[in-house]
């Protein structure tokens, strides 16, 4: 069942419990009211007539005159016949039998005895003179045909006997109006739930209109298209699920692009790596098949010797610089603390001759600051760094190593005055297997690892590479390292 279907059907019985309830307290109230209202008439017309008796009574006493009995029939006969009175009918009976009896008698509760075994509600009666003082009682009766009546009864003092009154009242009036009203309330309940249902679909379309939306999102997105986003409308509980629905999606959008570029760029460092060992491994084995297969002068064994060997060599260093690539994903080097002078001097000593042989100086200048580094890899950082400049310079040169430590940080800076990178390339350079110029790189042995090496060490020791460079004047390279 659709949720839009349970709201509707929670709607529409709530709206039918409290329409029942109130409907049926509202009209049990009314028709209570209209009994206690006619109760209260029939009591005070009872009353009158007892207190009417009750003279007549003392009146008879009084003259002692006899046919006492023919002075109170007298008087409830010229009662009954007088208009403008409530009650259907009158009896008057004593222990021995029925005195007087009005029209209908077959109303009557037989005797008293029958009133004292129903249920009643007694009323106190405050008149004086012979009336009683203690109680006279009340009862609701119903005939065959469905007629209700009151039946009130009391009694009265006459010399040594004690009469029995009792007059009945018309209740149909009420019971019909109730009936009525029970009638109109059941075809207007039939009318108010069906447009209550009515109502409760139209409102449980228009609550869950929005949860249809972010439905037929999600399916969107299910098949593919990343892209699609869940309309936010207000600020309720459901425009708070759609933003972070949108949220969500985003952060995944973002994390499966992430993903097709690292799958990219492991297809292009792939391809490259295959490209840089396709041209080596087939001079070589060209080489090595000439040496084979043709008798060759001195020189030019030598020369296919040296070819072999330097293609061999180059391929160590990529194997190398590969491996380095892979065990550094791992993090779990040793960090000791040594002073940055001391790696600069080291590593000067270490590149001086081949730097002499192109015609490059290189200078350092570092303080006595102490930093927490993996020796053998910072030194091949700042290695393939020096190594990078002297490639970029043309025809003599200066590269410069400075180190500044202050406020715990460590700031390692190595300068060239060679040709450059163009602005559009800095952010490219970090790549793996990315050579700014391609052709010359290629006949100075680069194959584009060493900045993405480089960056792997600066990570690795919690620092970053920032470049700066201008074309024409030379590159800054830039590492901030934390201080012991």
């Amino acid at each position: 069942m659709k949720f839009g279907t349970k709201l509707m059907i929670a709607f529409t019985v709530m709206l039918a419990l409290a329409y029942g309830v109130g409907g049926s307290v509202l009209i049990s109230a009314s028709t209570g009211s209209s009994l206690n209202q006619l109760q209260d008439v029939a009591a005070g017309s009872h009353r009158l007539i007892l207190f009417t008796l009750s003279a007549v009574s003392e009146a008879t006493q009084a003259n002692r005159q006899g046919g006492a009995d023919e002075e109170l029939v007298d008087a409830l006969t010229r009662l009954d016949a007088q208009g403008g009175h409530n009650w259907l009918a009158l009896r008057l009976s004593d222990s021995s039998g029925i005195i007087y009896v009005s029209r209908e008698p077959g109303v009557f509760v037989s005797n008293l005895a029958v009133i004292d075994n129903a249920e009643r509600t007694f009323f106190s009666d405050d008149l004086t003179g012979n009336v009683s003082s203690e109680q006279f009682a009340m009862i609701t009766l119903r005939n065959e045909e469905g007629a209700y009546f009151l039946q009130i009864a009391g009694q009265l003092e006459f010399g040594t006997r004690t009469l029995f009154l009792e007059s009945i009242y018309d209740l149909s009036p009420i019971f019909l109006s109730r009936q009525y009203q029970q009638t109109i309330y059941r075809q207007l309940f039939i009318v108010l739930i069906v447009l209550g249902a009515a109502l409760s679909w139209v409102l449980s379309h228009w609550m869950t209109k929005p949860l249809r939306r972010l439905s037929r999102v999600t399916r969107t997105i299910a098949s593919g298209d990343l892209s699609c986003r869940a309309a936010m409308n207000g600020r309720d509980e459901i425009g708070i699920l759609a933003a972070d629905f949108n949220n969500m999606t985003e952060k995944l959008e973002n994390n499966i692009n992430e993903m097709k570029d690292t799958m990219r760029r492991q297809e292009e460092f792939m391809g490259g790596f295959a490209h840089e060992l396709k041209t080596p491994l087939t001079s070589i084995i060209g080489y090595a098949d000439l040496l084979r297969g043709h008798s060759l002068s001195e020189t030019d064994k030598q020369d296919a010797a040296n070819y072999i060997f330097m293609e061999g060599r180059r391929l160590e260093v990529l194997s190398l610089k590969l491996l380095d690539l892979i065990v550094l994903k791992k993090r779990d080097f040793t960090f000791v603390p040594i002073r940055i002078a001391k790696i600069a001097e080291d590593v000067t000593k270490l590149c001086k001759p081949i730097l002499q042989k192109n015609d490059i100086t290189l200078r350092y200048e570092c303080d006595e600051g102490v930093c927490m580094i993996e020796p053998d890899l910072f030194m091949s950082l700042i290695i393939n760094l020096i190594d990078n400049a002297r490639k970029a310079i043309d025809g003599g040169g200066d590269i410069y190593i400075s180190a500044t430590t202050s406020e715990g940080m460590c700031a390692l800076k190595v300068t060239d005055n060679g040709r450059g990178i163009p602005e559009d390339e800095l952010n490219k350079i970090k790549d793996a297997f990315y050579r700014v110029d391609k052709s010359r790189a290629r006949s100075q042995g680069g194959v584009g690892l060493g900045l993405a090496l480089c960056n792997e060490i600066a990570a690795l020791h919690g620092g970053e590479m920032v470049f700066e460079s201008e074309l024409g004047k030379g590159t800054t390279v830039s590492i901030k390292l934390k201080a012991e």
